[in-house]
């Protein structure tokens, strides 16, 4: 595995492997790997891309300064993971690398309603932070094809749309989110929940298979009431929202209908921990 610091090197090393008609896979990740990220890694591999990793904590994506200071920094045992997972590269920029003209001096992006329900209305200015880092990721690495979790079901979707307001050459793949036997999506943030925290934190998936398995027997309300009460049972302390939402949209469902594709998605806090899930539904 060859890892780069610098835009310039990666791009010219890129257009070299392209002149060669390799195709290029590229993962995004923060650090603080876990099998969901290999999981990612795997299907870029398996589809006989140079698979491309990137490591970088933006700062631009963290509405609330304190979640960005304690989110895990693991680059010893991350870059011993990738090297062992079959990774070609690791890009790991600095700040001021891909930030070159300050944190301040960003791109606004139009997301229309999407960039304000759920994620975007409890963490305002999240996805503009994602916006910017994820267009100067893909404008360095050009791939062809991108690699993302169903775990960031709202995040996939708005770098969707970045994709198709821009018309980057790239095919968004989504993978699905990897679980703990328990049915805890893994998470980078999990390394911070005790062992106790990470068995109640089962809890969200159990609720949504519960909501996936009474779709057509209770309605809406009655779902969401009780998954509420589910999640406060389970130790969880604060729940921003647990959400049936049309699946491409992400706008309210208010009932059942055959035609329409919904999903689930979740965010809550257990031992200070924010988590978030999602589960399709039909």
């Amino acid at each position: 595995m060859i890892l780069y610091k610098q835009s310039e090197d990666i791009r010219n090393k890129l257009n070299q492997l392209k002149g060669q008609e390799k195709s290029i896979g590229f993962v995004p990740t923060m650090g603080a790997l876990h099998e969901g990220h290999l999981s990612l890694i795997k299907q870029s591999i398996a589809e006989k891309n140079i698979t491309v990793v990137s490591i970088f904590v933006n700062p631009t994506q963290f509405n609330d300064k304190k979640d960005f200071e304690k989110y895990p920094v693991t680059i010893e045992k991350d870059i011993e993971l990738l090297e062992r997972s079959g990774a070609d590269i690791l890009f790991l920029p600095s700040v001021h690398e891909m930030y070159p003209n300050g944190l301040q001096a960003l791109s606004t992006y139009d997301l229309s309603q999407i960039e304000h329900v759920l994620e975007g209305y409890y963490r305002p200015g999240h996805f503009q932070g994602v916006c910017n880092i994820m267009h100067r990721l893909l404008q360095t690495i050009t791939p062809g094809n991108l690699y993302m979790g169903q775990k960031d079901y709202q995040q996939c979707m708005i770098i969707q749309k970045l994709i198709n307001d821009f018309k980057l050459p790239v095919k968004l793949n989504i993978v699905p989110t990897q679980r703990e036997e328990s049915g805890l999506a893994m998470s980078s943030r999990n390394m911070r929940l005790s062992d106790n925290a990470k068995r109640k934190a089962a809890a969200i998936y159990n609720t949504h298979l519960f909501i996936k398995n009474n779709l057509l027997k209770l309605s809406f309300p009655q779902l969401i009431e009780k998954a509420y009460i589910f999640l406060n049972n389970a130790g969880f302390e604060k729940i921003d929202y647990i959400e049936i939402c049309d699946a491409v949209s992400l706008k309210p469902a208010k009932e059942y209908k055959e035609e329409q594709k919904l999903v689930v998605l979740t965010a809550a806090f257990i031992d200070g921990v924010r988590l978030i899930d999602n589960m399709l539904l039909n």
